[in-house]
């Protein structure tokens, strides 16, 4: 019997125009998920209401938290609103925020990038910096100002892996060259959670859950972008999914045996 194809949810943003609403992925995150982790992605709308996220869960092989141009809502992590948090999605922020605590308690594998790490962060109880490149001693990590897409994504700086952590196994290396696309940025880490990499800065650039029942990184970076040519991002993108087959593999052997039960 072959091996199933992973289910990786992804969930969508929602925006409005025209008097309708949209919800839609970027497509580098689909991509990355098909071409770089062999799994099947599978768009989660932003109907909080509409889903039952313990059913779903259990379908799933995987979760990613992708990237947007939105912001977490700053009353999800005890802020009054502003317009300098702004944009803000609190459709997208409905689902991920529980869902994320739900896929994390379950085992679902779970790798989250740039907002999605953000969202991590304060699903666990953590803050955000609305404008991290506001913030005395920060750098600016807002996307370059250039039309070239390859120049928007390239270096821009590196990120020292924790000598102990996760990711540091995973990529194989003690500091790494990233991209930078974003102004909103970690401020206190959840309790729960653990830092795996910071920029020269001090700036959070990736995290993990210590003790959680199945893989989870997040990293605030970009690495969907080219990911199956850059060595780094094909890392993360594989490790991702080497757990998302593993679940896959049990789930379709806990259905056999229901068959023959």
């Amino acid at each position: 019997m072959t091996d199933p194809i992973p289910l990786v949810a992804l969930p969508a943003c929602r925006w409005e125009k025209g008097g309708q609403s949209y919800h839609t992925i970027g497509d580098k995150y689909v991509r990355a998920v098909a071409a770089a982790g062999g799994c099947l992605p599978m768009m989660l709308p932003s109907l909080s209401g509409s889903l039952d996220l313990d059913d779903l869960i259990g379908k799933l092989d995987g979760l990613v938290l992708t990237g947007s141009p939105s912001n977490v809502h700053p009353e999800r992590y005890g802020d009054a609103a502003s317009d300098k948090a702004e944009p803000y999605d609190v459709w997208r922020d409905a689902v991920t925020l529980p869902l994320i605590r739900k896929a994390v308690e379950a085992g679902l594998p779970l790798l989250a990038i740039c907002r999605g790490l953000q969202e991590l962060n304060v699903a666990f109880g953590g803050t955000l910096h609305p404008k991290v490149h506001e913030v005395a001693g920060r750098d600016d990590h807002r996307r370059p100002q250039a039309d070239d897409l390859d120049t928007q994504y390239g270096p821009r700086h590196t990120v020292e892996l924790a000598p102990d952590g996760q990711l540091r196994a995973v990529l194989g290396s003690g500091q790494v060259d990233v991209n930078s696309l974003h102004h909103q940025a970690v401020r206190e880490i959840a309790p729960s959670l653990k830092l795996e990499g910071w920029a020269p800065d001090g700036t959070v650039e990736a995290l993990s859950r210590p003790g959680s029942p199945g893989f989870l990184l997040a990293v605030q970076w970009h690495p969907e972008y080219r990911a199956t040519g850059d060595p780094v991002s094909a890392r993360l993108f594989q490790a991702f999914a080497g757990a998302a087959r593993e679940r896959a593999r049990l789930r379709q052997n806990a259905a056999n045996v229901r068959a023959v039960s």
